[in-house]
């Protein structure tokens, strides 16, 4: 079994289709076609079952796919491994992150880090809560930044900091102009939050909850941005992680702290409990503890 015959079979299953893994692949149709075959007949079981150009794989094609994309990320970390241990400040980070923290944390601390080590690559993904979670196990990121930590036997999680919630409202609201807010005084409001499932919804309904009511939400968002976006337009108000409006409080908004009670949310990184971090991934992970530590230092 050679490698190439890995990468051709692992295209092919993607795309469902061997003309178009070959033009991705950037060789004939031919030579993908030839090394599937002498795969197929090594390995004596047919990987995929043929529908004229389409192909589809066969239930011991999927088990076989799963392991060798398995197979493949080892191999992929082994060279990452080697290059990274000649030189650690070349090498790349894989980070996963969620819209709240894309404004502002993240560029702040890539740029802190990137004036240290300037030659350091940074693959970014954002998503949502649970796939962030799901990535860094399977192995496609290094590392997720979430708030709060997920509760997981394959993750290992750091605190970095706490953050406040705060309220968003629109300025025309009646109590647009109030230095701070106690959460009762919002509960006949129409709310605009993440959709069910998201951590941060379940975060603020639990507050509500917890003084006795149940939000009423009007519209749901699936991003920071959209929420803010729906209440400039004075469709409701929201309640969302300070930090997500430091720099950029949208037209016609006002941000009004929560001082009773008091909802905060931590925030912290994660990384894989079964895989040691490479070189510059332990490079990033270490510098970032060390960043908020001296900025928690910093503002007491």
């Amino acid at each position: 079994m050679e490698l190439r015959q890995i990468q051709y079979f692992i295209e092919v299953a993607k795309r469902e289709h061997v003309t178009e893994a070959a033009l991705s692949l950037h060789v004939a149709q031919s030579a993908v076609s030839r090394q599937i075959f002498n795969l197929e007949s090594e390995l004596g079981v047919d990987l995929f079952i043929r529908d004229g150009r389409n192909v589809r794989l066969t239930p011991i094609g999927k088990i076989f796919l799963n392991h060798m994309e398995q197979a493949m990320k080892v191999i992929e970390n082994a060279k990452r491994e080697v290059e990274e241990y000649r030189d650690p400040e070349k090498g790349v980070v894989r980070i996963g992150f969620p819209s709240s923290l894309a404004h502002y944390t993240l560029p702040t601390v890539i740029s802190a880090f990137r004036e240290k080590y300037p030659e350091v690559k940074f693959h970014l993904k954002q998503g949502s809560y649970r796939d962030l979670t799901d990535n860094v196990v399977k192995g496609d990121i290094d590392m997720a930044l979430l708030g709060p930590l997920p509760k997981h036997d394959k993750v290992k999680g750091t605190i970095l900091f706490t953050e406040k919630i705060v309220a968003l409202l629109p300025m025309n609201h009646p109590l647009a102009g109030k230095r701070e807010l106690s959460l009762s005084q919002l509960q006949n409001d129409s709310f605009i939050l993440f959709p069910n499932g998201y951590v941060l919804r379940d975060l603020i309904v639990n507050a509500c909850q917890q003084i006795g009511f149940k939000p009423q939400v009007s519209f749901e968002g699936e991003d920071i941005d959209s929420i803010k976006g729906l209440v400039s337009a004075g469709l409701g108000i929201t309640l969302i992680p300070e930090i997500t409006v430091v720099d950029c409080l949208p037209r016609s908004t006002v941000m009004i702290p929560i001082v009773e009670p008091r909802v905060t949310r931590s925030v912290g990184v994660i990384i894989p409990k079964e895989r040691q971090l490479l070189p510059t991934e332990r490079l990033f992970y270490e510098f970032l503890k060390e960043f908020f530590y001296m900025l928690d230092s910093y503002q007491r």
